[in-house]
């Protein structure tokens, strides 16, 4: 199953470091969960493979931030590759694994 949105790369810190994230839309969050159902994995997580530009990486979704929504965590090289950062919106495709 994929879903294609655009989303708005967003920071979160840590006391040792910081992330950078893209939110999922609450319509492809709802189709996430009604497919992975009981088998989330720790911390509500699912495996993916998303795609942003050129770049394709495997990774995991996962509910963060203060309203728990789920979010993909999108690495420095990634960002770097694509000349994207935080405030940036980038055109996410996004595959489930597993399922």
């Amino acid at each position: 199953m994929e879903f294609r949105f655009d989303g708005d790369l967003w920071r979160w810190e840590s006391r040792r470091a910081f992330y950078t994230f893209v939110s999922l839309p609450a319509e492809v969050e709802d189709h996430v969960l009604m497919v992975a159902g009981d088998l989330l994995r720790g911390w509500g997580s699912v495996r993916v493979e998303a795609r942003i530009g050129s770049s394709t990486f495997a990774t995991s979704v996962f509910p963060l931030g203060d309203e728990n929504a789920y979010a993909l965590p999108v690495k420095r090289a990634v960002r770097d590759a694509l000349g994207v950062g935080v405030g940036d919106t980038v055109s996410v495709t996004l595959r489930l694994l597993d399922f």
